[in-house]
């Protein structure tokens, strides 16, 4: 898998251009690396794929290549991969497509006129469809694209069990089928702007740009149709078996997003408050966290300890270094990204600081802020993370990551592996690793965390963390 594509990634689906644009704005905290659009009229489909972020397109110049006119839906994606392919990344990028002439201009690429398209955020698991490795470069998403090309989205539905929400638009019919797979693993939203429906990955994106505050979650296992005047039908397919990724609500949705009717900053608040229940050293003098993510968190903490949590550090961009397309891309995001500020350097001298994070995955974003606090004169750090240790080996010998929708594949890096990857390192080998102390949230802590804040431990899947796999004894 050197080569493969994987994107974790954000999707929105309306029947406006202008919609479309500023909804998949708002969901580029989900990715950087690239950003798509698919423009669905009458036996048409054309689609604009670039590098970059979803700025880097100008809304007037992709009117003038979309014009109104000719196109009745749109759908949009915005894209980071698992592997990174620098000559690749463009072509990669979403929406996946059948048919159609390509027009690579370096920077951008056109297909015109295309038989079928696909956006998708997870990982499909392929295993008991056939498919073609060598063609689809062990990609699912066009492979999936391939597989309801021959078949049908009810096929897709059955065959391929998860982990997606998913649209496609198809030139055989006038409709986008939306899908979410029976599990819920990757999230998706129902809303409403100027009486049409409309779909993205978090709610936020169409609550921030003038959506009816009435929406709904995709219901998982249903298949959605969204049709050119705006109208949806539903067709269930498959009872829900809840498996949501828990790292939705602990990273990558944004703090003021509702994900399957839980919201990201009551959960974030709450593993703040376990954490402080866990783990609170007596000797911290001053709590900060490394921005921004952990922020609510931090707060909670510091309210359950008494303490006052600083802004000590601070990005001049909003980038997160977790999306790099590989290693080097996050290392120099976050070296050229992550600062402290020094005018507050007087207060820490000497001083223990104890450091709130989402999680310590790589490594990478606490040691650099390592570097920065021993190099102004901090005598000792902790880093207390709220999310339990990712990528262990479990307890039946299987090396853990995510195969499902995040930038951890069971192959990765991980700090909490030895670096052979046959052993978890101890605790002990941890903080020697990495020059600090460093706390992980308890995998029942973050349960319980999960629990106050409404969504029960059963409906998570926790598979990364040493956890059952979540498609384990499906049934079909």
């Amino acid at each position: 898998m050197e080569d493969g594509v994987n994107s974790k990634c954000g999707i929105v689906v309306a029947n406006s251009l202008h919609d479309v644009y500023s909804f998949i704005r708002d969901l580029q905290h989900r990715g950087r690396e690239a950003f798509g659009i698919a423009a669905i009229g009458s036996g048409r489909i054309d689609v604009l794929k670039l590098r970059g972020t979803v700025g880097d397109a100008k809304l007037q110049n992709l009117l003038k290549i979309f014009p109104a006119s000719s196109y009745h839906t749109y759908m949009a994606h915005v894209r980071y991969a698992t592997k990174g392919r620098e000559d690749r990344i463009v072509l990669d990028a979403h929406p996946h497509t059948l048919g159609g002439r390509i027009f690579d201009y370096g920077s951008h690429i056109h297909i015109r006129d295309v038989d079928a398209a696909i956006v998708h955020n997870g990982q499909a698991c392929l295993e008991k469809i056939s498919t073609t490795p060598e063609k689809f470069e062990n990609c699912d998403t066009p492979a999936t694209l391939d597989y309801y090309w021959k078949t049908n989205e009810f096929d897709v539905m059955k065959n391929i069990p998860g982990s997606y929400t998913l649209a496609i638009a198809d030139k055989r019919r006038p409709e986008v089928v939306i899908m979410r797979d029976r599990f819920g693993i990757k999230p998706g939203y129902i809303g409403e702007k100027d009486g049409k429906v409309c779909f993205a990955s978090e709610n936020i994106a169409i609550k921030l740009n003038g959506g009816e505050k009435t929406g709904r979650d995709m219901k998982p296992g249903t298949i959605y149709y969204l049709y050119p005047n705006g109208s949806m039908r539903q067709v269930k397919v498959f009872d829900s078996i809840p498996r949501h990724c828990f790292f939705e609500w602990n990273y990558i949705g944004d703090i003021a997003s509702t994900l399957d009717e839980v919201s990201t900053f009551k959960v974030r608040t709450e593993l703040g408050r376990e954490l402080a229940r866990e783990f609170n050293p007596a000797d911290i003098d001053i709590l900060s966290y490394i921005p921004e993510c952990p922020k609510t968190s931090a707060e909670s903490y510091a309210e359950e300890t008494g303490r006052t949590a600083l802004d000590i550090f601070y990005k001049l961009r909003g980038e997160r270094s977790f999306l790099g397309t590989n290693k080097q891309d996050r290392r120099d995001s976050i070296k050229n990204n992550l600062f402290i500020n020094p005018s507050l350097i007087h207060l820490w001298k000497g001083k223990v600081v104890g450091l709130v994070d989402d999680s310590t995955i790589r490594g990478n974003n606490s040691l650099r802020a390592r570097e920065l606090l021993l190099e102004n004169g901090v005598k000792k750090i902790y880093v207390l993370n709220y999310t339990p240790k990712i990528g262990v080996i479990g307890e039946e010998g299987i090396a853990r990551g995510c195969m499902f929708g995040v930038d951890m594949p069971p192959e990765d890096d991980f700090i909490v592996r030895t670096k052979d990857g046959k052993r978890n390192r101890t605790d002990q080998e941890i903080n020697q690793e990495l020059g600090m102390n460093v706390h992980f949230l308890s995998t029942e802590g973050m349960f319980r965390a999960f629990g106050r804040a409404g969504i029960e431990k059963n409906n998570l899947c926790s598979f990364c963390i040493g956890g059952k796999h979540p498609f384990i004894n499906y049934r079909r």
